[in-house]
């Protein structure tokens, strides 16, 4: 059994007691207050649930991460940035780019971004703490994702794409003006195949949630909604 959040209470379980199977579930109940969620975040932890389910909170071991630094460009993407066929904004369409990332994917029958992930995530982008980048071709969204940003933490949520590589896009510009602020960590949460060819790699838990203690801790001040310009992403042409 897992434990049940108290209402009045922000305290989480030690992530130690998460479940092996399924991996990293830690506890359910609560709800999606800024408080909460900025309490889990900052531990590791974060809600995965599908509409209709209690909420659930998970810290799955290992975790998945990218350091900026370390963005990996294939030749094809690279070809693909210096076709400068796009343009990228940040923080321009959040609630259009969390739509999209509700919306099916080819093959499932729903989704896990239910009406409370919407709103919640939404009052987190009107405080100024979720953001988004978004991928445009000829004034067309075709692709961007959204997370969570705290202290030099940037915690990736959700990315889509309605053309062929507009995810990665949208992933290598955010990983390259992240590296510029200076942010250390991309949590991307749980390994796959498509943040593997990002360059993303799997740490210890317990690893994660001592970076978590140092580097969420540590202010940033920066301008999300501003002008990106081709000299802000040079990593097409340097690698």
């Amino acid at each position: 059994m897992i434990p049940w959040l108290a209402d009045d209470s922000l305290d989480f379980p030690p992530l130690e007691l998460a479940l092996d199977e399924p991996n990293g579930l830690l506890a359910a109940g609560g709800d999606l207050s800024r408080e909460r969620l900025f309490k889990a975040y900052r531990k590791g932890i974060f809600p995965w649930y599908n509409p209709g389910e209690p909420i659930l909170w998970w810290s799955p071991d290992p975790r998945c991460v990218i350091w900026p630094e370390d963005l990996y460009l294939s030749r094809s993407l690279r070809k693909r940035l210096r076709k400068q066929d796009y343009t990228v904004t940040f923080d321009q369409a959040f609630h259009r780019v969390i739509s999209a990332c509700a919306s099916p994917r080819p093959k499932q029958d729903g989704t896990w971004i239910s009406n409370d992930i919407f709103c919640a995530y939404l009052d987190l982008h009107h405080q100024g703490h979720a953001h988004s980048v978004e991928v445009w071709i000829d004034d067309e969204l075709v692709g961007g994702l959204y997370g969570l940003a705290i202290g030099r933490v940037f915690f990736g949520e959700s990315m889509f794409s309605r053309q062929r590589d507009c995810s990665k896009i949208a992933f290598a510009w955010l990983a390259r003006q992240l590296q510029y602020w200076e942010y250390e960590l991309i949590d991307c949460q749980v390994y796959n195949d498509h943040l593997a060819s990002l360059g993303a790699s799997e740490v210890p838990r317990q690893y994660f949630a001592e970076l978590l203690d140092e580097f969420t801790v540590q202010p940033l001040v920066h301008d999300w909604a501003f002008d990106l310009t081709r000299e802000a992403f040079n990593g097409a042409r340097d690698e």
